[in-house]
């Protein structure tokens, strides 16, 4: 399963307008749910209880907020990327620039994994978070994460 594959432009953020980790959070929400209220609520809830049993960030400037939810029907995956650190509990203690938020019902459980073993597996290499985290646009971050997922 591939990222490049999940994510279209309009499911990438860049750059997200947020600066605290609960408005980065509710910006990707929206942007998973597409304006939907109700869903972003419950995506929201989903992930924030998540967060609070196990931040989601991995190092490496990178975090990835995820939750389970019966709102959706199927696994949704966004990224975006901030200008500035944002402030957000991580292994490293570092703050976080590349987000990579995953929702979905519980069915979806084993695909969640996957996706969160391959953007574990992405982000690790140095020049792909650099990279990703300098594209000008949801094509350019695509075209990156496409290129990175074949080398």
């Amino acid at each position: 399963m591939r990222l490049s594959e999940l994510l279209t432009p309009d499911r990438v953020r860049i750059p997200l307008r947020a600066t605290t980790k609960g408005d980065v959070l509710r910006e990707l929400v929206d942007t998973a749910v597409g304006g939907n209220g109700d869903s972003a609520a419950e995506v929201l809830s989903a992930v924030l209880q998540r967060e609070r049993e196990f931040p989601t960030g991995i190092g490496y400037g990178v975090a990835v907020p995820h939750g389970r939810t019966p709102a959706l029907a199927g696994l949704v995956t966004v990224a975006g990327t901030t200008p500035e650190p944002v402030p957000y509990e991580t292994v490293d203690g570092e703050p976080v620039r590349l987000f990579f938020l995953l929702a979905g019902p519980e069915s979806t459980a084993g695909d969640h994994v996957k996706v969160l073993s391959r953007i574990s597996r992405l982000v690790r290499r140095e020049p792909v978070r650099q990279r990703l985290v300098a594209a000008r646009s949801p094509e350019e971050f695509l075209r990156i994460l496409s290129e990175a997922e074949v080398a």
